[in-house]
């Protein structure tokens, strides 16, 4: 128990980290592009494997969601580990497990092998994605270079997932579908050869028994939430679903009473109230849940509405990310200059409503307004979580760094979720509206569903169901737009109202 009630103190300003420090930043930058990479990197390599290794519908399906799904599962259980074992060891550990798995992945023979080894790749994405932050905590403990290396890790964490479909469909191009797994193998390997030496170990002094009960029950929680709110989206609220969810609810509230009644919790209750720690991880949530609320459909506007292939989509989509580098330092220096914390982060979520605003305003053919659309969100998003990550991790003491970032992650793929579901019901729901009653049922379905039943059509019957459909999936996504602005603009005022007067602890 004395573990728990340790949690609220702040920690003092260190010294100013020098050469050493920044260039282990850039190793500890690898294993976090990559695993935000693997999120997407399936995206123009499943049909080369669906031909290859020809799986089932429900195989293909764990191909591409296992990975997710595992990372999830795991985060709280190895930000907890790592705080116990050693960052610096659990990151190697992972490092070892991923680019073993991308070995596997690469040269799967089976659809089942590929399955097993996106799973171990989870497992090792799990373990690497806590511990680079538990260390970018350890190494920076000045609070202004803190918030300047945090904004560095925003910004490619942000980067990542559309860099990986566009890594996809090059290397698929040009090579076959497992290259997009050999990637990972070089940056794996300068991380082991660098690591022991650019990055520091550090852990708990006294972590106590390590709460293996709460493993299966963490992962029982998170696990059945993910999973209905991803589908639901695309199958609509199906029993099986909401159920999933309850069930899901029903853990989580198993997983806390463990916490408050554990010996030695997982995740320490006390933590959840230190210093500014509460309110920015439910910001946090909300700003995932607007970053993958707009993801959804800009994706499907590209592809199916503006006609892109799926290479020219993710390469269009590419463009937004060149501001997303500067995004986190600028942020960082307006807090240096004095502008309240608290202000940031409501205009970071200002700019992600104004960027659901332009949203509102599409047509059939604005490629330019919706580039323009989800650039000021990325923007934003960045401008949030680098701020965010900042206040949560400076106020979490360091013995329990990793603890806290792993609960952050967790966080963020709830929130990721949750806006997928949400803001994808509601452009599901107004697309139905608009498609007429006299079209076939599977073009009233989804879009895909209308491309598919247009191209089977002779000539303008299928061209005007296209145009139809087309027309009624900018109507629902206008409409999410303007719910995801909505959501966004509350939660800059609660961004306002909650965190004026809170600052990172180190700065107390």
């Amino acid at each position: 128990m004395t573990n728990s009630t340790s949690t609220t103190a702040p920690v003092a300003a260190g010294p100013r980290a020098g050469r050493r420090e920044w260039t282990a930043l850039g190793v500890l930058m690898l294993p976090l592009l990559l695993v935000s990479m693997d999120v997407s990197v399936l995206y123009f390599a499943t049909p080369a494997i669906s031909a290859d290794l020809r799986p089932s519908g429900t195989q293909q399906l764990w191909i591409y969601d296992i990975y997710a799904f595992v990372l999830a599962g795991l985060l709280m259980t190895m930000g907890s580990l790592g705080d116990r074992i050693g960052r610096r060891r659990l990151l190697l550990t992972g490092a070892v497990a991923f680019g073993g798995a991308s070995l596997l992945a690469a040269y799967a023979t089976s659809a089942g092998t590929l399955i097993a080894a996106r799973a171990i790749l989870g497992i090792g994405g799990a373990t690497l994605m806590p511990s680079t932050m538990a260390l970018l905590r350890t190494m920076f403990t000045d609070p202004a270079q803190r918030a300047k290396a945090i904004g560095l890790w925003s910004g490619v964490m942000t980067g990542g997932i559309a860099l990986g479909s566009v890594m996809s469909g090059i290397l698929v191009e040009h090579f076959w579908w497992g290259s997009v797994f050999l990637v990972n193998l070089p940056a794996m390997a300068l991380l082991l050869l660098l690591g022991p030496v650019l990055l520091p170990e550090s852990k708990d002094p006294d972590p106590g028994r390590f709460d293996w009960p709460s493993v299966p029950l963490s992962m029982a929680a998170v696990l059945p939430v993910i999973y209905g709110l991803k589908e639901i989206p695309s199958e609509g609220w199906h029993p099986l679903y909401v159920v999933s969810i309850a069930v899901g609810l029903l853990f989580a509230a198993l997983f806390v009473r463990r916490q408050r009644t554990a010996a030695s919790p997982l995740i320490p209750p006390a933590l959840l109230k230190g210093h500014g720690f509460a309110p920015a991880l439910v910001l946090n949530l909300v700003a995932a849940l607007g970053m993958m609320g707009s993801a959804i459909f800009t994706t499907q506007y590209l592809q199916s509405v503006l006609g892109k292939s799926p290479l020219s989509a993710a390469l269009w989509s590419l463009l937004p990310s060149v501001f997303i580098g500067v995004a986190g330092p600028l942020t960082a220096l307006l807090v240096q200059r004095g502008v309240n914390r608290a202000y940031v982060v409501a205009g970071g979520f200002a700019a992600m409503a104004a960027g659901y605003a332009m949203l509102t305003l599409l047509g059939t053919d604005s490629l330019w307004l919706v580039l323009a659309g989800a650039g000021v969100l990325a923007c934003g998003m960045v401008a949030i979580s680098s701020q965010l990550v900042d206040l949560a991790m400076s106020g979490a003491p360091v013995e329990r760094a990793g603890t806290a970032s792993s609960l952050l992650e967790t966080g963020t793929e709830f929130g990721g979720a949750l806006g997928m579901a949400v803001l994808g019901s509601i452009g599901t729901a107004l697309y139905r509206h608009e498609m007429p009653s006299a079209a076939p049922a599977e073009a009233r379905e989804t879009l895909g569903g209308a491309l598919a039943t247009a191209a089977r059509l002779p000539g303008r019957a299928g061209e005007s169901l296209l145009a139809t459909a087309r027309e009624a999936f900018t109507s629902g996504m206008r409409g999410a737009a303007l719910a995801g602005a909505v959501i966004l603009v509350a939660a800059a005022v609660g961004a306002a109202l909650t965190l004026r007067g809170i600052e990172a602890g180190d700065e107390q």
